[in-house]
């Protein structure tokens, strides 16, 4: 009785996963790394959104505009991959009083840089909700020049259909 209740159960959570769809027009929610931020994602179409992203650092402010191409992952609706690209702009102290270890004096940034991203998300049928997981690589052009590989980044929205 144990084995078919755990089956039942298995199979149900299939069938929710499996009617789960990814068409939002907004989200909106907190984008979690290195520190706090809030993203804001437009879905223009299936295929296109746009997405801008503010969060702290070093403390410092970086705010991000990024445009994205979507398509289907694993063959299950509600899931979705993503790559794109964009740009920042960021203010920001340096030195080790200010969070960043790879710098000793204690100068304050303003830069300007191109981001990359890519991504894995997730949106639930049942309820508005939609998760993602996303590596976005950034290099600084003007003010601090650098690249930055270690963004990786956790995003709950709440999705707006």
């Amino acid at each position: 009785m144990r084995k078919i209740l755990l089956l039942t159960g298995f199979m149900s959570l299939l069938g929710l996963t499996a009617s789960a769809q990814s068409a939002y027009k907004v989200g909106v929610g907190v984008r979690l790394n290195y520190g706090y931020g809030l993203s804001v994602k437009y879905n223009m179409t299936q295929k296109k959104s746009v997405e801008g992203i503010v969060y702290t650092r070093w403390k410092g402010v970086n705010i991000t505009g990024l445009y994205q191409i979507h398509a289907p992952a694993f063959k299950t609706a509600g899931w979705r991959w993503y790559y794109g690209v964009g740009g920042h702009i960021g203010f920001w102290r340096d030195g080790p009083r200010y969070g960043n270890p790879w710098f000793d004096n204690y100068n304050a940034y303003t830069v300007i840089g191109g981001d990359g991203i890519l991504g894995l998300e997730y949106t639930f049928r049942e309820i508005p909700l939609n998760l993602s997981l996303d590596w976005k690589p950034a290099i600084n052009l003007i003010g601090y020049q650098g690249l930055w590989l270690d963004d990786v980044a956790v995003t709950v929205r709440f999705a707006i259909k």
